[in-house]
C-alpha cells in the first residue's frame, strides 16, 4: 500500500509543474497588464513611470525568465506579494479566505452525499415508479440550471420578497455582540442560500450515478443468490449491494473537487462572501498575477489531494487496483 501512495505522490509533481506552466503562460497572454490600473487611469502617468513599474513587477524579464522566479519561490511556499495597494503576501491573503470556502464545500460535499444516495437507492429499487420518474426530472433540471442563475433566482425570493434568508455576506449587524451560539446560527443563516445552490448541481448527478451503479450491482448474481436464499430486502441492498455501487461514486466525488472549487468564484462572488473563490475574481479583474497564481496552485493542490483520497479509497476497497 505504502508503494501505490509513494508512486501516486510522485505522480503528482509533473502534473502540479505542468499546472502551473500553463495557467503562468495563459494568463500573461491575456489582455492587460497589473500596471495598467494604475497609470490608465492617471493621466500623468508617464511612458518613463509605466516602464519602471513594469520593472519593478518584473514583467519586464522573459516569460521563462518570470516562470523561473515565481518557480523557485513557490517551491518554498513563498507566492510573493500581492500586485494590489495594500501589497500584502499572497499566502496571508489566501489563509484568510480559505476557510470558509472548505467549510462551503464540505457542507456542499455532506448535502450531495446526504440526498444523493438516497435518492439513487431508492431510484433504482423502484425503477420506473413515480418517484423515479419525478428524481429523473429533477436530475435533468438540476443539469440545466445555470448556478448563476439560480442564486439570483433564490436571493430575489427568499431573500428579497419573503426576506427569510440573507442576500450577502457572512455576519448580521450585530453578530459580534452574540453570544457563542448566536454566532454559529447567524453563520449558517447566511450559509443556507450559498450551500443549497452550490450543492444542487452537484446532487443531480450524484443521485443519477448512484442509481446506474446500484442498478448495475442488483443484476449481478451474488444479489440474486442473497434473495434467493431468502435474506430481508434490505440487508440485500443496504449490506450486499451497496458498498459495491459506491465504488465509482467514491471516484467521481474526487473528481468532483475542482468543480466545487470552480463553482466557488460564482457564488462567493454573488453571495458577496469573502472566499478564496471572491478573491481569485478580484485578482483577475486587477491582473493581480501572484494571487492568480497562488490561488490556482492551492486549488489544483486540493485538486490533486482529492484525487488522492479517492484513488486512496478505491485501493483499499479494491486490493486489484494498487497491486496493478
Amino acid at each position: 500500500m505504502w508503494i501505490y501512495i509513494g508512486k501516486r505522490l510522485l505522480m503528482m509533481v509533473p502534473l502540479v509543474l505542468g499546472i502551473t506552466l500553463i495557467s503562468f503562460v495563459v494568463i500573461h497572454l491575456a489582455p492587460g497588464e497589473p500596471t495598467d490600473m494604475q497609470t490608465q487611469l492617471n493621466p500623468e502617468a508617464s511612458v518613463e513611470l509605466q516602464g519602471r513599474l513594469r520593472a519593478y513587477y518584473g514583467l519586464d524579464q522573459p516569460l521563462h525568465v518570470q516562470y523561473g522566479r515565481w518557480l523557485s519561490r513557490m517551491v518554498r511556499l513563498d507566492f510573493g506579494d500581492s500586485f494590489a495597494q495594500d501589497h500584502r503576501p499572497v499566502l496571508d491573503k489566501i489563509v484568510e479566505r480559505l476557510p470558509i470556502t472548505i467549510l462551503i464545500n464540505v457542507l456542499s460535499i455532506v448535502v450531495i452525499l446526504a440526498l444523493a444516495i438516497p435518492i439513487g437507492i431508492l431510484s433504482a429499487t423502484r425503477r420506473n415508479s413515480p418517484f423515479d420518474r419525478f428524481t429523473t426530472i429533477f436530475v435533468f433540471v438540476g443539469f440545466a440550471t445555470p448556478s448563476f442563475w439560480l442564486a439570483l433566482l433564490l436571493m430575489d425570493f427568499f431573500g428579497v420578497r419573503l426576506g427569510i434568508f440573507p442576500i450577502a455576506g457572512l455576519k448580521s449587524f450585530g453578530h459580534d455582540y452574540l453570544g457563542w451560539g448566536g454566532q454559529i446560527l447567524d453563520m449558517a443563516h447566511h450559509l443556507v442560500l450559498p450551500v443549497f445552490v452550490s450543492a444542487f448541481g452537484g446532487l443531480a448527478g450524484f443521485s443519477r450515478y448512484m442509481r446506474s451503479n446500484m442498478l448495475e450491482v442488483i443484476r449481478q448474481d451474488y444479489i440474486l443468490t442473497a434473495r434467493a436464499k431468502g435474506l430481508p430486502e434490505g440487508v440485500v441492498i443496504y449490506k450486499h449491494a451497496l458498498r459495491n455501487a459506491l465504488l465509482p461514486v467514491i471516484t467521481i466525488l474526487g473528481l468532483s473537487v475542482p468543480g466545487l472549487i470552480g463553482g466557488s468564484v460564482i457564488f462567493e462572488t454573488i453571495f458577496a462572501i469573502p472566499g478564496m473563490g471572491k478573491l481569485f475574481y478580484d485578482g483577475v479583474m486587477m491582473r493581480d498575477y501572484p494571487l492568480i497564481m497562488g490561488v490556482l496552485v492551492l486549488g489544483a493542490g486540493l485538486t490533486l489531494i482529492g484525487n488522492l483520497i479517492a484513488d486512496l479509497g478505491y485501493a483499499l476497497a479494491d486490493p486489484r487496483i494498487r497491486n496493478a
